[in-house]
């Protein structure tokens, strides 16, 4: 058991990781990904929201109805991104305004939803919340990694997540390479990345 349980977990730090295996969720990824407090913030709440959702998912996996398993998902995983919202306009307010529609567009995050259709409704509340954080973690990884190869070559710094804190990288003489935290330069990185975890998972 707590072999699987660890497996499961593991999984969403490489084998499945999104959106490098999976290729899910790319909208927030390409959006919210200009500095690494963004996608360091966005990759937090989806984290709680998919964990929240999976465990939720899978302790009513056998009372909902499976003519109505769809609608009932989208209602649990709307309820934590409420949850989600109000915290983080308590707490962490400037992040919010930041991350502004993709924080409720969570809802309908394709990772969160397939999770709770293709694992969650059919396994118990262990392996589901081993499943979510695992993926979760993964989601939150792969944000932070891009945010930083955007931003630091884009404008040179480094944002610390949840403070004021911005790290200078290179000199006054560095000339920020902008079209990185542009919307194509957000294609171009993230096609780059991907070639490389192909090129790493083939070897």
């Amino acid at each position: 058991m707590a072999k699987t349980i660890v497996q499961e977990f593991t999984k969403g730090l490489w084998e499945e990781i999104p959106p490098f295996r999976l290729v899910l969720g790319l909208c927030p990824v390409l959006a919210v990904t200009k500095t690494v407090a963004n996608g360091i913030g966005m990759g937090i709440a989806a984290t709680f929201v998919l964990v929240c959702s999976n465990i939720l998912v899978s302790a009513l996996r056998n009372i909902i109805p499976s003519k109505v398993r769809v609608p009932c998902f989208i209602i649990i995983i709307a309820t934590f991104v409420v949850v989600v919202e109000l915290v983080m306009q308590a707490v962490a307010y400037p992040l919010f305004l930041q991350l502004g529609i993709f924080i409720p567009l969570i809802v309908v995050n394709c990772i969160i939803l397939g999770r709770a259709e293709a694992f969650a409704s059919k396994n118990g509340v262990a392996a589901s919340t081993a499943d979510g954080l695992g993926i979760g973690v993964g989601f939150t990884i792969a944000l932070g990694a891009l945010a930083a190869i955007r931003e630091a070559f884009g404008a040179g710094t480094l944002s610390v997540p949840f403070s004021d804190t911005i790290v200078q990288l290179f000199g006054p003489s560095f000339k920020p390479f902008t079209f990185m935290v542009e919307a194509p330069g957000a294609f171009v990185c993230l096609g780059l990345m991907l070639g490389v975890m192909n090129l790493v998972g083939k070897k």
